[in-house]
């Protein structure tokens, strides 16, 4: 994951909030996912998303990309309606990449990475040797330029992850969406993940991802948003937001943060 990093965003005109969110909720029949949520999303960082199983976080990113209306409230991109634009604009906006792809896609992985460029094409554009510049660039990004012609059903869960960073790379969007992006990654990708994220980030991407580990978290992120029981407990940088008081309200257990000399984080059950 050591190609070039894209050329640097301008974010500076979303000022403090490039995505601004206010009493978000949202509901299935009569059954609150989450309610209230207030807050924003810096341009130009990246923010995770953590607490427990069944707190929100995958819905709260859904609302965020604009894939769930809102039961209440609203998200605003660069202060406009998000739920206002269409669809291809929100694309050129917003990267996603979900937890679960498809198993049965026929596709090779260069023409599915490749569909990360349709945002750009249109419906019946054709790719140029720009865009297929971006796709070989991607792949080579994420460790898989072997795998170019490799069928998607061929494919290891880990392979298939790294495809789906790589489609989200050739998309280019300013922002990217991603629900828990370490899934199937062995340690070395991981590592190589969060240092990209990182990168693109400092280099002005904005980056909101799912997360389960707070240690990770702590490390790489630049601010938390910690939910529990469909709220927002906290939002802020990582070493503020997660106190053990805010961490044991989130997960309903004593845990603890905390930074090793080589400058490391991690977190532990007490007792």
């Amino acid at each position: 994951m050591n190609a070039p990093l894209p050329v640097q965003f301008r974010p500076a005109a979303f000022a403090d909030g490039l995505l601004q969110f206010s009493q978000l909720g949202y509901r299935q029949g009569n059954h609150s996912l989450l309610q209230d949520i207030t807050g924003h999303i810096p341009a130009g960082s990246f923010t995770a998303l953590l607490g427990p199983n069944g707190a929100g976080k995958s819905t709260l990113l859904r609302l965020l990309a604009g894939l769930l209306p809102p039961t209440q409230g609203d998200v605003r991109l660069a202060g406009l309606p998000l739920h206002k634009m269409d669809t291809p604009s929100r694309a050129r906006q917003l990267g996603w990449l979900g937890q679960f792809p498809s198993h049965d896609l026929p596709l090779t992985i260069e023409q599915y990475v490749l569909l990360g460029r349709r945002p750009a094409l249109g419906s019946f554009g054709r790719p140029n040797p720009d865009d297929l510049g971006r796709v070989g660039t991607a792949l080579a990004a994420y460790d898989i330029s072997h795998l170019a012609q490799r069928r998607w059903d061929g494919l290891s869960g880990g392979e298939r992850q790294r495809a789906g960073l790589a489609r989200l790379q050739a998309q280019d969007a300013p922002i990217w969406l991603l629900d828990e992006p370490t899934n199937h990654l062995d340690l070395k990708h991981q590592a190589q993940l969060f240092r990209r994220l990182r990168n693109e980030a400092t280099h002005g991407r904005t980056v909101i991802a799912v997360l389960h580990d707070i240690a990770q978290a702590a490390r790489w992120a630049d601010q938390v948003l910690l939910l529990g029981g469909g709220r927002l407990l906290a939002q802020g940088q990582p070493s503020e937001a997660l106190c053990p008081s805010n961490l044991r309200l989130a997960y309903d257990c004593p845990l603890q943060l905390w930074q090793s000399a080589n400058g490391h984080w991690h977190a532990s059950v007490e007792g």
